[in-house]
Formats: structure tokens, C-alpha cells, sequence
């Protein structure tokens, strides 16, 4: 329950902060179907957005973090995250000469992104070594609205820690959301 309250209370904070919103980027309400969640976007300068998307999905832990064997493999599990991105999207441009779409933040971009996992509901191994963990890493990213329709598509390297001390530095990481852009 007090978890809830927490992302809820941070879901509330960043819609409410008093970003003005440029001519170019807009301000964006997000159903996200594959790892369920609602996100929100926000423009923070003429090219730059914050995201922050709060829901429940299949999450991994990296298992040499938690082992000290460094077993090789993830760990798949069910529980609650928090996603915060920064996204700096840099073709908006060469996209509008080109007559391509741009609602809904449509473009490429680069950027960093910041996972939290909490306790799971469901696992296929042992349970983590820890409750929560918490990654971070550079990316770049593409972005398309197609109608309502939102797709993301990201790589970049990510490093993995959680509050016990465990930590691991791996070479790539995926994220792939399809949803509904709301407003």
C-alpha cells in the first residue's frame, strides 16, 4: 500500500509540475499495453522531454548481482516498477522538412533512463537478494505515434544495483512499449 502511495504520489508531482510547454513538444498522457502502466511526458526545454511511466510487468534481475557465484542468466519476475526517462529527441527538424508526423513526440532520441523494481509478485527462481533494485543507463531510442497508437523502441548498456551493495554492469538493455497516447 505504501508503495502505491508512492508512485502515485510522484505520478501526481510530475504532472503538476509548472514546465511550460513549448510549440514543438507536447505534453503527453500514455496507456502502456506490453508491461502495463500509465506514463506521462513532458517537455523541459525545445528538444527535451521527461517521462516517467508507473505499472506492473515482467521485470528481470540480473542474477551475478544477487549470487555470488555470478551465475550466468536472469531472473524473471512480475512486480510494480517505476521508469523515468530523459529523452532528448534531436530529428523534429529534418522530421517536419520531410512532411513526417511529429504528434505525440514523435522522433529519435538519446537519453537516460532510470528503472526502479519492487517486490515481486511472481518469480521463476529463488526470490532476488533484495526487494527493490534500481538500474540506470545512457540510451538512444526511437519514438512513433501512429494515430492513437504510441511504439517506443530503445537500447543502450545499463548498470544494475540494489540497497544491499550487489551490483552489475551489463553491456545492453531493451525496452519495447507499445500503447495508446490518451490526450
Amino acid at each position: 500500500m505504501r508503495k502505491r502511495l508512492i508512485g502515485l504520489f510522484l505520478f501526481a508531482s510530475l504532472t503538476s509540475m509548472g514546465q511550460s510547454e513549448t510549440t514543438e513538444l507536447q505534453k503527453v498522457l500514455r496507456v502502456n499495453i506490453i508491461n502495463p502502466g500509465i506514463e506521462y511526458e513532458m517537455p523541459i526545454s525545445e528538444k527535451a522531454t521527461i517521462a516517467a511511466n508507473a505499472g506492473v510487468g515482467m521485470n528481470y534481475s540480473y542474477t551475478n548481482s544477487r549470487s555470488p557465484m555470478g551465475d550466468s542468466g536472469f531472473t524473471y519476475f512480475i512486480s510494480p516498477f517505476m521508469d523515468v526517462s530523459y529523452k532528448n529527441i534531436y530529428n523534429r527538424v529534418k522530421r517536419e522538412r520531410k512532411s513526417k508526423n511529429l504528434a505525440y513526440n514523435s522522433g529519435n532520441y538519446w537519453g537516460m533512463r532510470f528503472l526502479t523494481k519492487f517486490d515481486e509478485f511472481e518469480y521463476n527462481e529463488d526470490d532476488r537478494e533484495d526487494n527493490i533494485d534500481f538500474s540506470f543507463g545512457p540510451t538512444w531510442g526511437i519514438q512513433r505515434a501512429y494515430g492513437k497508437m504510441h511504439l517506443l523502441f530503445d537500447v543502450g548498456p545499463i548498470y544494475c544495483f540494489d540497497t544491499k551493495g550487489n551490483s552489475v554492469l551489463f553491456p545492453i538493455m531493451l525496452q519495447l512499449n507499445i500503447g495508446l497516447n490518451v490526450n
